[in-house]
């Protein structure tokens, strides 16, 4: 259990020092900007930047939309979307830039359950492997002479295994996949590796840890500026964050009735859509394992411009996220029930469990969060349910917030914070959106910014 007394030492100052808020971070005014067409008076004189979207789910069909935005299209085309088993490229190369393609695109790839039905008259569907895609878009960015992004919105390891292979082609990759950046070092140690060839492409994910909230970003200005990444302790979990704030609240259990449970909590939470399918998942910390394997991986300083896993080790970590120590809340007799609603039911069986450690948490004065602790100078690494002091930043949170303190060489007593929601899922999409306008600035578009 990581001791959470040196964290709530820094009390109100941690506030009034350094808070990036999510809506003045860089991810917020880039939406804002992009909706309002702030753009428009900088057209480029470079051709639009390819974007070959993989996973037009829930979180790619956002970032589809956002890419739509009239400011953008003059920046940004839409050249391919490929879902599990096909993908469909625009041929219509001498299209307007004001033209939306996505739709059109999207009504006539194919569900992967099926074979094309060959309506599309002026595109061009393929079944092709992950390593034959990055193939393709790298012969087209050369014919083009536009560069490409592979925008990978998937949650499989499939696509993740030929990242390296991308930007070893001169592709780019954006995604808010956890896959290789949280993975085994076999997976991610190429990318990090790849980054150093010339001619590489550029390698970004900061939608993999903290939804839209400028983390990976900040981290990667810290190491570059040669500052020193000493400790962070955030709150990863948008889901986790919204069942312990209903259930250890800082002003202690709802007047006027009893304590919430924590199993209704949990049946809420899942009803309402703010867990996952099966909320094992988010009770695993499993995610929140993923999160801080990719903050320590960030964490070191690194010689690329992107950002990038680092090709050094903060901290030992050959398997990734199971490297990390990591505490669940699944009660052991329901780890192998895989019916999500027998799961929520089993649950109330343990509700007596989980208000003894909510009664021990009241006794203390203090409220229960889980968290994640990266200690490196210690070179320690663990998630686990904690207490924390009221006056904690932690403590105060509401919602799906989440919440990280970074202490650094400079932010050493005060710590840097960054807090802000951990979803909806709109923000992980601007998050995307806004990594492929690094991507379009390093390669010579002006934004206007």
């Amino acid at each position: 259990m990581v001791d959470a007394s040196a964290v709530s030492q820094y009390g109100e100052g941690i506030h009034a020092f350094a808070k990036v808020r999510p809506q003045r971070d860089i991810r917020a005014p880039a939406r804002e900007l992009v909706l309002s067409g702030a753009f428009r008076r900088f057209p480029p004189s470079l051709p639009p930047v390819g974007i070959a979207l993989v996973g037009p789910g829930l979180v790619g069909r956002l970032v589809l939309e956002q890419f739509a935005a009239p400011a953008l299209r003059a920046h940004f085309r839409i050249i391919s979307i490929s879902n599990s088993r096909y993908t469909i490229f625009d041929d219509q190369s001498g299209a307007s830039s004001g033209e939306t393609t996505y739709e059109r695109l999207l009504e006539a790839l194919p569900p992967s359950s099926r074979a094309p039905s060959g309506k599309a008259t002026e595109t061009s569907i393929h079944e092709l492997a992950p390593a034959e895609l990055v193939d393709a878009l790298a012969k087209r960015a050369k014919q083009s002479g536009s560069h490409i992004i592979l925008v990978d919105c998937t949650a499989s390891d499939a696509l993740p295994r030929v990242y390296a292979k991308a930007l070893l082609a001169g592709l780019s990759v954006v995604t808010p996949n956890k896959v290789a950046p949280a993975g085994p070092q076999e997976l991610y140690q190429p990318i990090a590796e790849a980054q150093q060839s010339a001619g590489a492409g550029l390698f970004y994910c900061e939608g993999a840890c903290g939804a839209g909230l400028p983390v990976l970003s900040t981290l990667a200005d810290l190491v570059r500026t040669d500052d020193e990444i000493i400790k962070i302790e955030a709150v990863l979990s948008g889901t986790l964050s919204y069942i312990l704030n209903r259930f250890s609240p800082v002003q202690g259990p709802r007047t006027g009735g009893p304590a919430l449970r924590f199993s209704e909590i949990v049946r809420s939470a899942h009803r309402d859509g703010h867990t996952e399918p099966h909320p094992a998942e988010d009770l695993s910390g499993r995610d929140v394992a993923r999160k801080l394997t990719i903050l320590a991986r960030f964490s070191e300083p690194s010689t690329s411009t992107a950002a990038t896993p680092a090709t050094g080790h903060v901290l030992d970590l050959p398997d990734g996220a199971a490297s990390v120590s990591t505490q669940s809340l699944i009660p052991e007799q329901l780890v192998d029930v895989r019916d999500p609603n027998a799961f929520v039911d089993g649950l109330a069986e343990h509700d007596a469990h989980f208000e003894r450690v909510r009664s021990a948490a009241q006794a203390a004065g203090r409220v229960l969060r889980y968290a994640g602790v990266l200690d490196i100078e210690r070179g320690t690494i663990e998630c686990a349910l904690q207490q924390f002091a009221p006056d904690h930043p932690f403590a105060s949170l509401s919602g799906s917030h989440l919440s990280l303190a970074i202490f650094t060489k400079r932010y050493k007593d005060r710590p840097l914070v960054i807090q802000g929601p951990g979803y909806p899922v709109e923000v992980t999409a601007s998050a995307v959106v806004a990594d492929a306008i690094r991507v379009a600035e390093r390669y010579g578009h002006s934004f206007g910014l």
